[in-house]
């Protein structure tokens, strides 16, 4: 087994183990948050499934990009909910229960909304694209729901052992994606960088910066709904996108480099994002 496949395998046990920890405190209003506000939900949808993939077809057309960053850009458009939602919003002080429940929404979304966006886009750009929803079902259920529907189980059958089990297990899955992270820097950055040219950097931080401020806008007047639409929106899921560009173009081998671009490119772009909304809650907090 290569390195990579090691370290690869170190940051799905790491996703799996956050997504577990955080079904040990899912609750049934939680999981129904977004359905039983359907305002919410819909704002929700169109700046996760629609602004984005727009934005992003327009940018593509309109830019002049490697080939690699272009279907990156596209998949990821359209590949929403990251299996490390819910730990990017608490820690960032957005609201829990809107962060899980639209990790669940949308995921189940996903399954029909990808296989049609792919076939679209396919038609748009005179290709035939296509992504049949058992594959798209596939990577959901297994990256998402399977481990957060285990962690609600496991609190029903064991409340006591949840409780105790649920800080140790967040702490070695952060430490777990903290090493896999660092690993993959060093094994695919370089390969990565090589793709630094023709705008690239300039066309992720624009994606990132448009999902942040349409989630923000969307997000309504509460700031910690913003916070959880906005790094909601900016945030993507890397798994599938790589599955999408896989299946319809597997030719271009260097997709994958451009999307670990794009992880590093959201991730040092949204700290500077939390760290502000952070800010305003210290001052409103201060001011009360």
């Amino acid at each position: 087994m290569s390195p990579q496949m090691i370290v690869g395998l170190a940051l799905k046990a790491s996703i799996m183990l956050t997504l577990f920890g955080f079904g040990l405190h899912a609750t049934r209003e939680d999981l129904l948050y977004l359905l039983r506000r359907p305002r919410v939900l819909v704002r929700s949808l169109v700046a996760m499934f629609v602004v984005m993939p727009v934005f992003a077809i327009l940018m593509t057309r309109l830019g002049s990009f490697n080939r690699a960053v272009a279907i990156a850009l596209i998949a990821l458009s359209i590949s929403p909910v990251p299996p490390l939602l819910p730990r990017k919003v608490t820690k960032s002080g957005g609201h829990p229960p809107y962060g899980l429940g639209l990790m669940v929404t949308a995921a189940s979304f996903s399954i029909v909304f990808v296989p049609l966006a792919v076939y679209l886009i396919g038609k748009y750009l005179n290709r035939p694209f296509a992504m049949g929803p058992d594959a798209v079902a596939e990577i959901i259920v297994r990256s998402v729901l399977v481990p957060l529907a285990a962690g609600i189980v496991f609190r029903k059958v064991a409340p006591t052992t949840a409780e105790r089990i649920t800080d140790p297990l967040a702490r070695i899955a952060g430490i777990v994606l903290l090493v896999g992270v660092l690993c993959i820097l060093v094994f695919s950055l370089p390969a990565a960088w090589a793709l630094i040219g023709d705008g690239t950097i300039v066309a992720f931080v624009a994606f990132v910066i448009v999902g942040l401020t349409v989630g923000h806008v969307f997000g309504g007047p509460g700031s910690d709904q913003r916070v959880t639409l906005a790094l909601s929106t900016a945030s993507r899921h890397p798994a599938l996108a790589l599955a999408i560009a896989g299946v319809n173009i597997p030719e271009e081998r260097r997709v994958i480099d451009a999307v670990l671009l794009y992880l590093v490119v959201s991730a040092l772009l949204t700290i500077p994002y939390v760290a502000w909304q952070r800010k305003k809650v210290i001052e409103i907090t201060t001011q009360t």
